[in-house]
């Protein structure tokens, strides 16, 4: 049974595999001991067995290919392995959700457990509360002797290689060395203060809880500039990981994440990546360090994904006493306000400039490092680069600042404290985007960890807390849950505040027609600027001149990777600071002052790109548009995609007549050349799809019709295009999304090539109003399952059906996903070529099948089968159906496993059916006289192709 769980690896879901394991261990256990015949819940309440914990455990180890970790459990004490289990306590939780019941039955089999017991555990699994099955089953280990906690982690020893999680942890228990329990026995607890350091320290708390108790968020849709919320109100836990997925993506990311973000979290999230919450960063399981030097964490996230506020959090409650005690004291930077350090300073220096009340003391604190937190917030917006694999930063002399009180460069002070070169023994903290994390690949960073944003109903809990009326908030999610690329936006806490901030008034005002929600990413901003315009707009004399400055400066830095400005940039295009005392400037740039300077961002970098493009419609002369187009299209490493989508965009009336309400028309010679730039790039590039760059193109410029929602356009450009190949490009959900509106505006689609995109069911979905429009549509391994099936069955029984071939080749299909599609085949009449191979059919599957080929009116004339699981049980069945169908000539049945027991029906089959031409049969199991019979037909069948 064992060899047997592990063979069948393959065909498990990640999910069936696990529990498998665990079945694996217990079945292991149970061989192991002589008395089989005894229920799980009977022997729990039975006697022990007496023998020694020790040599048992030593006996089962020695068959065990772990040997190292085996043996490390093997030299616990009851103690230490108490101490090993609470240190990995929160980790341990996740990793054996998948797993907890086959854990339970294992604990219960060695009698560690209750049968009662057991069955609680078990209950919660049967709800589908895997989460606090985990909780339940590791409080109850940690309720019992030493004998559970060892049966417990020799069980995750056999199961670790199906667990991903598991496997991490004792993975890293192997690096840490033959003794980890110096590493886990570090100081925990909260050091004691000197009583001379207690009135400051309170003081610092009250400054800290004063600066974070509160969350300024500027507000259109009512006349404050800028509304107040308690942070603890407002504040919504993201999610984050104990890992960093990719350190190279580009600057901007509206698309780039929330593309495949349910699809990937579903995939992983529970399977193999571990969360991690903020006040697990430093001294815990995941914080890996092997002496007092320091610990370092790095916490990446693309902008807008909520690590300032994360930060803020942080702050506040560790102000408010919730987490690290054992921080004495905690020192945030900002690295956009260390940019307006042009000198060289000293730490003692940076710290008094935020926090004058130290005064004198901070000596006192450079004794005690190991009691310091320091925080730097936003590495992608340093001014200077620290490279830590050569240990210099980006200016020479190269200089290691070791004391706190030596004048140096900022980076050098940054660099210092990463290192633990400067007050070893601190902890730091850095946040970035991604685009700046490779500066870190060679700092000495403990935990590397990645905000995911918001997850599942993370997205639903933001929109309730936003809105204070429930049903607004209700309706304002149903409408972005509805919507395919709005939806997908919602992983980031910054796109639902521009969601929520644009979508409100369509759901609060009277006189809003809700058929004009937006639809796509351009609608939306234009109603967010619509906004600001409608309650701001008069502050200004001239709004159409300063917008148009602003979104020139605004191109300029999405050209050039800017996005924060100074008061010189604003001067260079016109822009007077003073002007920020108007809402409507504060609304489209945010003023961030410090004690140094002042700096300027827009509020996020696709605000950014929207009002760039927004500029090219409002300059008086524009010269060739195309041409600029043209030069940012070439632009490779993709800072001008978000851009070009929203300058199609606002060529479509629909996005412009909101903004030309109170900023006059826009330029039409504008307009035309930008819709002149659309129709060239679409008729240039719908016939270049051999290549996977001509794919991707083609597809970049779908997305720029779907932005433009000129139907006229997208007749003119696509509706004679009568074949779409996209085959071996990864199409995501939203991809699909605009693929399926691209094919509603086409006369007809002949054919249409999506074999091996990934797109899986929920791509389908996103497909399904168009495919029926289709004469080819082939869909192989895209890993459609039986529920893709069901939406493809709903096409070839839309009375429009247009389908003469269908793919359906390698598509994890089963018996269950046979129903809807003979359902459908019983009143389709445009089918005539059906490709079902290399599916888990299986003759139940095929029977099912065999009911619409028995339809005389079935159409089908090219039917393929092969690798699909078939014996001879299904033979009569398919021979019979077949027998009377008229219209197929073409059958492929290879690759299953017929015998020479199918031999007769199958002649039978092929003499009756005189319109039959090919029929495959290579692959079977018919022995050298079966073969040798079937071949013979030829002879009989002039014409007839059989292939044994």
């Amino acid at each position: 049974m064992c060899v047997d769980t592990y063979t069948k690896r393959d065909r498990c879901t990640s999910a069936e595999y696990s529990l498998k394991n665990c079945r694996q261990i217990y079945h292991f256990y149970i061989q192991e001991h002589q008395n089989l015949g005894t229920s799980v819940t009977t022997m729990a309440d039975g006697p022990n067995r007496g023998e020694d914990p020790k040599s048992s455990t030593r006996m089962r180890m020695d068959t065990d290919p772990n040997t190292a970790i085996s043996e490390f459990l093997t030299m616990c004490d009851g103690y230490q392995l108490f101490q090993l289990t609470k240190f990995y306590r929160d980790r341990l939780e996740q990793a054996i959700e998948e797993g907890v019941d086959g854990i339970s039955s294992l604990l219960t089999y060695e009698k560690n457990f209750s049968g009662q017991e057991h069955r609680k555990v078990v209950d919660l699994v049967e709800k589908g509360n895997r989460a606090d099955s985990s909780k339940l089953l590791l409080n109850l280990v940690m309720e019992k002797g030493s004998q559970a906690r060892r049966v417990m982690w020799e069980s995750f020893v056999k199961m670790h290689h199906a667990v991903p999680k598991l496997d991490k942890i004792l993975k890293e228990m192997q690096e840490l060395g033959p003794d980890p329990f110096v590493y886990m026995n570090i100081r925990r607890g909260s050091s004691e203060i000197p009583s001379h350091l207690k009135d400051v320290q309170q003081k610092h708390n009250e400054t800290l809880q004063v600066q974070t108790e509160t969350l300024r968020v500027n507000t259109i849709l009512i006349k404050e500039k800028v509304k107040i919320f308690q942070l603890v109100t407002l504040y919504t836990e993201l999610t984050v990981i104990s890992t960093v997925r990719d350190r190279t993506l580009v600057e901007h990311e509206l698309l780039a994440r929330g593309r495949n973000h349910e699809e990937w979290r579903e995939k992983h999230l529970r399977r193999e990546l571990e969360k991690i919450r903020t006040d697990q960063l430093f001294q815990s399981s995941f914080s890996r360090r092997k002496s007092k030097s320091g610990s370092s964490a790095a916490v990446s996230g693309v902008a807008g994904i909520g690590k300032t506020t994360m930060v803020q959090k942080i702050v506040y409650d560790w102000a408010t006493g919730k987490i690290y005690p054992h921080f004495q004291f905690v020192f945030s930077f900002k690295f956009r306000d260390l940019n307006a350090i042009n000198c060289r300073i000293n730490l003692m220096n940076l710290i008094l400039d935020l926090y004058p009340y130290f005064g004198n003391i901070l000596g006192e604190l450079w004794k005690n490092p190991e009691g310091l937190l320091f925080i730097f917030d936003g590495l992608d917006e340093f001014k200077d680069s620290i490279d830590f694999a050569h240990n210099r930063r980006n200016t020479e002399p190269q200089y290691m600042c070791t004391d706190p009180e030596d004048w140096c460069e900022v980076s050098d002070i940054v660099y210092s404290l990463i290192q633990h070169k400067l007050l070893p023994g601190c902890s730091v903290l850095v946040t970035s985007r991604p685009t700046a994390l490779h500066l870190l690949e060679k700092a000495e960073i403990s935990v590397w960890a990645e905000i995911l944003g918001f997850v599942g109903e993370e997205r639903k809990e933001y929109f309730n807390k936003f809105f204070e009326d429930q049903v607004v908030a209700a309706a304002v999610f149903k409408h972005v849950e509805e919507n395919e690329i709005l939806h997908t936006m919602c992983y980031n806490p910054s796109y639902c505040w521009i969601l929520g901030l644009s979508l409100g008034p369509f759901f609060t005002q009277r006189d809003r027609k809700l058929q004009r929600v937006p639809k796509t990413i351009t609608q939306l901003y234009s109603y967010y600027i619509y906004n600001i315009l409608k309650n701001h707009g008069r502050e200004i004399e001239s709004p159409r001149d300063v917008l148009l400055k602003i979104g020139e400066m605004a191109f300029t830095g999405v050209s050039e990777k800017k996005i924060v400005f100074g008061n010189g940039d604003l001067i260079k295009y016109n822009l007077q600071p003073s002007q920020f005392l108007s809402g409507f400037m504060m609304e489209l740039l945010e003023r961030d002052e410090s004690a140094q300077s002042v700096v300027y961002t827009f509020p996020h970098l696709t605000i950014q790109e929207f009002v760039a493009a927004l500029a090219q419609f409002l300059i008086p002369d524009p010269g060739d548009i195309r041409k600029l187009l043209s030069e940012a299209h070439r632009k490779e490493d993709g800072r001008f995609e978000i851009f070009l989508r929203f300058v199609v965009g606002l060529s479509s009336s629909q996005s412009a007549r909101p903004l030309e309400e109170f900023l006059g028309q826009f330029l039409h010679q504008t307009i035309c050349g930008v819709i002149d730039w659309v129709k060239e790039k679409v008729e240039g590039e719908t016939g270049n799809t051999e290549s996977e760059t001509g794919k991707k193109n083609l597809l970049n410029t779908f997305h720029y019709l779907f932005e433009s929602q000129n139907q006229t356009l997208a007749r003119v450009t696509v509706g004679s295009v009568e074949a779409l190949t996209f085959s071996g490009l990864r199409l995501t959900p939203i991809d699909c999304a605009v693929l399926s509106h691209v094919i509603g505006l086409c006369d007809t689609i002949k054919h249409l090539d999506l074999h091996h995109c990934s797109i899986r069911c929920e791509g389908l979905r996103r497909l399904g109003p168009a495919l029926h429009k289709c004469q080819v549509l082939r869909l192989g391994r895209n890993e459609l399952g039986d529920s893709g099936v069901k939406l493809v069955s709903a096409a070839l029984g839309n009375p429009d059906c247009k389908i003469q071939e269908l793919g359906l080749w390698d598509n994890d299909l089963t018996d269950s996903c046979t129903d809807y599609l003979s359902t459908a085949l019983s009143t389709n009449r445009s089918l005539t070529e059906l490709n079902l191979g290399k599916n888990k059919l299986g003759d139940s599957g095929v029977k099912l099948l065999s009911a619409a080929l028995r339809n005389p009116d079935c159409k089908i004339q090219k039917l393929h089968l092969d690798d699909v699981g078939l014996t001879d049980s299904c033979t009569e069945d398919l021979v019979s159906a077949l027998s009377t169908n008229r219209s197929l000539t073409i059958l492929d049945l290879g690759l299953n496993s017929f015998t020479d027991r199918s031999v007769p029906a199958l002649r039978s089959l092929i003499l009756t059916r005189r319109n039959l031409k090919r029929i495959w049969l290579r692959g079977n199991r018919f022995s050298s006289n079966g073969k040798r019979h079937l071949e013979s037909l030829r002879e009989s069948r002039p014409g007839l192709s059989v292939g044994v």
